[in-house]
């Protein structure tokens, strides 16, 4: 038992699990998927001259990524599949240190578990951790600094406390790199923890030193990012007429998240059933609202907003993955099976909501060791919610909206709220249920990724074909990927 915990068997259980689901999958094929058919070409370019040069396609730093897709290129030869694989490895540490860091968050060993699983075998996190896209590598950062943070909060000495906060600002700011939005942990997590320790003088002088010198740091990168060559820079601002634009993508993220942590939000399901009528009111008059506001968005924008789940179809779509569409794929879920879904997660949704208006079932407590209270927690999340819905809000005043992977960081500040809320208030172990809502839930990301990479092999083919039999001189098909951020 004692070497179990040394070993965080439970955190390593669910690493293994991811690369378990992934290697069913068979994430491989010699072709770009979205954005990183660039970002991989530019880390085979490190790999062979030592220097990093952009494309015309990268809006987003990438950093210490090229830097560990390079170190694959060196160890196993250039492939794809083999820069993708640094990716997994990323994905692989983010959920043994996501289950450390619930525990950390007052959350008991099982729960933990289990709602780490909820998250990683999601079909969204298994299809983005085998592809070279930024956001997977921009999430392990900004969970590290969450971690960091709530060590250095229950750390028992100065000088651990110092410690960790000095390790919170470095490895953020190298590790923010890759993907801009996690120097939030940096710039908006950090200074809320030296608020929380300012009682401390010595701790939070030290922090404060560590956080401007990480600043500075910064600062200095995105100035070398807006000197290089064909990079593309991100405006914050918002164009006039664009306020439909925001609220409709804001209303179709809202009712996305719920579908993208189904094990999880599934659990409130019962809530409905035990509350008074006048509860069974309001969630039925918030239901007939959704649908309504639904109806009037598809209207609007049929092709961008569709009427199921999932709503905001970028990654997550009716054909299994993304590019679905433009490459003529099969339906992969049909409009029954999409319904089901949707009834299942605008209830689970409604029945927490529903029950947060109504006395808990138990007293509140928790039974995990150190645990933080409400108001640490909620002063660590809650700035860094504001801070980047605020940096979604000017992405959605562009003209293609929001894509569903801007939601991971959004479920990395909800799951461990509801879980926790759940332990304390409703029962003190996630039931059963969960482990086959979670099974569920895998085999249809194992599946999504599987159609995925198994059309973009057969575009691959069909593109070397056709370059094959081209008339000498003529253009080749080119992958098809397109620019999102």
């Amino acid at each position: 038992m004692q070497l179990a915990r040394k070993l965080h068997l439970p955190a390593l259980f669910c690493a293994l699990a991811v690369l378990l689901c992934e290697l069913i999958s068979r994430p491989y094929a010699n072709v770009g998927i979205c954005d990183d058919g660039p970002y991989i070409l530019m880390a085979q370019h490190l790999s062979n001259t030592g220097h990093i040069v952009y494309t015309s396609w990268p809006g987003s730093m990438l950093g210490w990524q090229l830097y560990l897709g390079a170190v694959f290129i060196k160890l196993f030869g250039f492939s794809f599949t083999v820069v993708r694989m640094g990716t997994l490895f990323n994905a692989l540490l983010t959920a043994f240190l996501l289950q450390r860091t619930l525990v950390r968050a007052g959350i008991n060993e099982r729960n933990a578990t289990l709602g780490t699983l909820a998250y990683v075998l999601s079909p969204l996190y298994l299809m983005l951790a085998v592809t070279y896209m930024s956001d997977v590598f921009g999430l392990f950062a900004l969970v590290l600094c969450f971690y960091s943070c709530l060590r250095a909060l229950q750390a028992s000495t100065d000088r651990a406390t110092i410690s960790w906060l000095y390790f919170a600002a470095a490895s953020n700011a190298v590790l923010g790199t890759a993907r801009q939005f996690a120097w939030l942990g940096l710039l908006v997590m950090l200074p809320a923890t030296l608020w929380l320790l300012r009682s401390r003088r010595r701790v939070f002088l030290a922090g404060a030193a560590a956080t401007a010198a990480s600043a500075l740091f910064v600062f200095a990168c995105n100035r070398w990012f807006q000197h290089q060559p064909y990079t593309l820079p991100e405006s914050l601002s918002i164009a006039p007429g664009s306020e439909f634009n925001i609220l409709s993508s804001f209303f179709h993220a809202l009712l996305e998240l719920p579908f993208l942590l189904l094990p999880v939000t599934l659990l409130f399901i019962t809530e409905l059933r035990r509350n008074t009528r006048r509860s069974i009111q309001v969630a039925s008059t918030a239901f007939v609202v959704s649908i309504l506001i639904l109806l009037a968005l598809h209207w609007k924008h049929a092709e961008m907003h569709p009427l199921l789940e999932p709503f905001m179809g970028d990654w997550l779509t009716k054909y299994g993955g993304y590019g679905g569409g433009y490459m003529a794929a099969p339906i992969f879920l049909p409009a029954g099976a999409r319904a089901v879904l949707t009834i299942l997660s605008l209830a689970g949704l409604l029945g927490l909501a529903t029950s947060l208006l109504y006395p808990p079932r138990r007293s509140p407590g928790t039974d995990a060791p150190q645990s933080p209270g409400w108001g640490t927690l909620g002063m660590l999340l809650a700035p860094l919610t504001v801070a980047y819905l605020l940096l979604l809000t000017s992405r959605a005043a562009q003209v293609n909206g929001l894509y569903d992977r801007y939601m991971l960081v959004l479920l990395i500040v909800a799951l461990p709220c509801v879980i926790r809320y759940y332990q304390e208030r409703i029962q003190p172990r996630l039931p059963t249920a969960t482990v086959f809502l979670i099974a569920i839930t895998a085999i249809y990301g194992i599946a999504g990724t599987h159609n995925m990479f198994s059309r973009y092999r057969a575009f691959a083919r069909a593109t070397h074909q056709a370059a094959l039999s081209a008339p000498p001189g003529s253009e080749s098909m080119a992958p098809p990927n397109n620019k999102k951020r």
